[in-house]
């Protein structure tokens, strides 16, 4: 079972995954530390010794994760002062980092199927409802798209813009 890959696709000896989103993604969030962050991001945390603390890493790996995440566009800094104490950092989640939650959740599916001894420890829900949340691959129209039923092709404008810089 695979993907229907289109055109010279079909042929994986005759391409390289050029300009591979997936491969860039991971270059970002492809550590334990940036993912746990975010997750942390999600559920609320934005100090630096909650990330740490709750992620469970030492002060160096928070600094250099966090501002990895931070360079690229996923969390913003907005600095905070309490009474009596010197101005520090918070960090709050950017439309680009809130856009990542589908991604991150169907990980989080992944572990409770596939990992737990058991049920797993959290439920995801619609606040409004009570619903189950889950993600899922659906085409446009709604219908949801299992592996065989997903046609790969390259990508028109991306060729044409590939060609310009040639």
């Amino acid at each position: 079972m695979s993907a229907v890959l289109e055109g010279k696709l079909s042929d994986l000896s005759s391409w390289k995954p050029q300009g591979c989103s997936i491969a860039k993604a991971m270059d970002i969030v492809g550590t334990r530390s940036a993912v746990l962050i975010l997750r942390e991001s999600y559920y609320g945390t934005t100090r630096f010794d909650g990330f740490a603390a709750r992620v469970g890493i030492t002060d160096a790996a928070a600094s250099s994760a966090l501002r990895k995440l931070v360079e690229a566009g996923l969390l913003e800094k907005r600095p905070y002062r309490e009474e009596g104490m010197r101005t520090r950092n918070e960090y709050v989640l950017t439309q680009m980092g809130v856009d990542l939650l589908p991604a991150v959740v169907a990980l989080w599916q992944w572990g409770d199927k596939y990992l737990q001894d058991g049920p797993a420890p959290l439920e995801r829900l619609e606040d409004s409802t009570g619903e189950p949340v889950r993600a899922e691959l659906r085409s446009a129209s709604g219908n949801q798209v299992p592996l065989e039923n997903l046609r790969i092709r390259v990508n028109d404008e991306w060729r044409r813009e590939a060609r310009r810089h040639s």
